[in-house]
């Protein structure tokens, strides 16, 4: 039985998800995500100005008058959302934690997805893979995974990029667009991710919370990192320590980015204290531009 706190939560994000979808991101998203290649429609008479590379020369030489082929794009995606559920996840100090801001934000890609008749799936990790759900169709299928995403409770508290890139490499044969959305606290998952980015379309999305990138000056206080329990005691008030946090995380940030365009992969940088639609936007429309 799913409490009732959850169903509204699904019940929100629904009417949410789809007034952003319906407004802001039906067009963009078809743009931003090609189909699979061109699929044969027909044969008309060719007119000026039509590419002579299209004429089939079968029919034209029964008919007598040149002939060309019409090709329409073989639209259908398959969407896979890979959803880090690691206890890194609950951490919030605005209004949601990552967790509940990368439900959110799945929503509206997978809503997107159907909106454009894509498939969807989910896969949630942890440092194990916590739940695979194939993809398929549809509204109902949408509710379940936002409702899997937000009510699933994990068994693992660590992250695994690698594992879940691997499982997810595995699992699907076929091309996909996949979004992986992750705090990116791990190590060594360089090798799949490769992998993953040459045989689908993936887009790392990165959520962080505005105090992992600076502290506010609040005196002593005791951090505490939820994947693993270590405890640590800083001093909030010293500016030297405060002006160290925030270079640390910026240039952790950056050499993020940095290997992540060696790599030719997608990045979308996204934080809980602001709205992911503009960013969203942004790079859909990058994605548009390019040849």
């Amino acid at each position: 039985m799913i409490p009732r706190e959850i169903l509204k939560n699904i019940r929100r994000i629904e009417i949410r998800s789809k007034r952003v979808v319906n407004d802001l991101f039906s067009g963009e998203y078809h743009s931003a995500f090609k189909g699979q290649g061109m699929e044969f429609e027909e044969v008309r008479q060719y007119q000026p100005g039509d590419d002579i590379r299209l004429i089939d020369w079968n029919v034209t030489a029964r008919s007598g008058e040149p002939y060309i082929k019409k090709f329409r794009e073989e639209r259908e995606l398959t969407v896979m959302l890979l959803i880090d559920a690691s206890a890194s996840g609950r951490f919030g100090t605005v209004e949601r934690t990552k967790g509940e801001f990368a439900a959110e934000l799945a929503a509206v890609l997978a809503f997107s997805a159907i909106k454009n008749n894509d498939k969807v799936g989910l896969i949630i990790f942890t440092d194990q893979i916590e739940l695979f759900v194939p993809p398929q169709k549809g509204r109902g299928h949408v509710l379940r995974i936002i409702r899997d995403i937000l009510f699933f409770s994990p068994s693992g508290r660590k992250t695994d990029l690698a594992g879940a890139l691997e499982f997810f490499n595995r699992v699907q044969k076929r091309k996909a667009v996949a979004f992986l959305v992750s705090d990116f606290l791990d190590d060594d998952f360089w090798q799949p991710l490769e992998v993953a980015g040459r045989k689908h379309d993936l887009v790392c999305m990165r959520i962080a919370d505005p105090r992992e990138q600076a502290l506010d000056r609040l005196g002593l206080v005791e951090l505490i990192d939820a994947e693993t329990g270590d405890v640590v005691m800083v001093d909030t008030s010293s500016r030297a320590f405060t002006r160290t946090f925030a270079s640390r995380a910026a240039e952790d940030d950056a050499w993020l980015q940095r290997q992540l365009r060696r790599r030719n992969l997608d990045f979308v940088s996204l934080r809980t204290d602001q709205p992911f639609v503009k960013p969203l936007i942004e790079f859909f429309q990058r994605r548009e531009r390019r040849p």
